[in-house]
């Protein structure tokens, strides 16, 4: 008989030799890639999804938009179906990413339907499977068939996606991405060594009630998704703000049972580590996932260092996986079943109008 959760598990710890198939993937469609995004000549970016891939879509619009220079904005796919005369210009030259895990989401499929139609721009989706509705409606496609999930709840697939985001982002910025992610499937594997044990420890504690991740720029589409996956797994109460906006009123809910968990940049730390420590002064526990420790970190709460050496926009990814396992550790703690979530199924389909 098949523990709980032991899909979910597996598919979070294979993400060193999945993350390193992914990039083979990327390898392979380089230059098409590139000749794809030189002809379309855009004028700006908008990436879409729904649940979780739309809270990669805004991690992955940030990371773009910093190394490419292009304008790029993220959208739920319902909100450019429903909305669409408030967000296409058909004056600018869009390019669109769809990003689906099951390339069937009604909202994302819808999306492209709406964009195509109305001739705004080319589109593109990110993808885990072949001939998928979301394929049939794009103009280039990059597929990470390899992350394909048993799980209802996406952890490999997520970070597969969003690995495949951030190198196209890299390599329209000008980036070597061969040198740049080639240490990317050790990064992760070094990561669980190092951090699986306390995202353990912290996934069974019940003296914690209530979870908060905190990530701006780069990392908030992260922190939301460390969110979900938390709410999803353990149906715990969790929530994700932008770091200093959660001064603005949630700061109310911190007491001795929250785990605040903060994604930090470099280029803001100095803003952002002084609402951690005011966290920890009203009585909340802290974690911090950042690029490397210090001294103040350290005397706050728990610290996982991500030592990835790159540059800033691309540890978004890295900042992941270890809250994937706080998730799924406390689910496991709560006698509940990560792979089969409650109430979820793992494609939404809505009727037609």
């Amino acid at each position: 008989m098949q523990n709980k959760g032991e899909n979910t598990l597996r598919e979070i710890l294979s993400q060193p030799a999945v993350w390193a198939d992914t990039l083979k993937v990327f390898d392979a469609n380089r230059e098409s890639l590139m000749a794809f995004w030189e002809e379309g000549q855009f004028d700006q970016v908008i990436f879409t999804g729904c649940g979780s891939t739309f809270y990669l879509s805004q991690s992955a619009a940030v990371i773009f938009q910093k190394l490419t220079g292009f304008t790029s904005i993220a959208l739920p796919g319902s909100e450019l179906f429903l909305f669409n005369d408030l967000y296409l210009d058909p004056g600018k030259r869009t390019l669109l990413v769809a990003v689906s895990r099951s390339g069937e989401t009604t909202e994302t499929v819808r999306a492209m339907q709406i964009f195509k139609a109305g001739g705004f721009g080319k589109t593109m989706t990110i993808t885990t499977v072949p001939g998928s509705s979301v394929t049939k409606f794009a103009d280039f496609t990059l597929i990470a068939e390899a992350a394909q999930e048993v799980s209802i709840a996406q952890t490999r697939s997520f970070a597969s996606m969003l690995l495949l985001a951030e190198a196209m982002a890299a390599q329209i910025g000008g980036m070597d991405t061969t040198e740049v992610f080639a240490s990317f499937p050790d990064k992760v594997a070094a990561l669980f060594d190092r951090y699986q044990t306390l995202a353990q420890s912290i996934g069974e504690d019940h003296s914690l009630v209530k979870f908060f991740f905190l990530g701006s720029a780069f990392n908030f589409g992260v922190a939301s998704e460390a969110m979900l996956k938390m709410k999803e797994m353990s149906l715990s109460n969790s929530e994700a703000f932008h770091i200093l906006e959660f001064r603005h009123g949630p700061k109310s809910m911190v007491d001795e049972n929250s785990l605040v968990i903060g994604l930090l940049t470099e280029s803001a730390a100095h803003q952002e580590m002084p609402v951690l420590q005011e966290m920890a002064g009203l009585g909340g526990k802290v974690l911090t996932v950042a690029e490397q420790s210090n001294e103040t970190l350290a005397s706050i709460g728990e610290v996982v260092e991500i030592c990835s050496g790159v540059s800033e926009p691309l540890r978004a990814l890295l900042f992941l996986p270890v809250l994937q396992l706080i998730a799924f550790y406390r689910a496991i703690s709560n006698g509940q079943d990560p792979d089969n979530p409650h109430n979820l199924d793992a494609v939404v389909h809505i009727p037609s109008a």
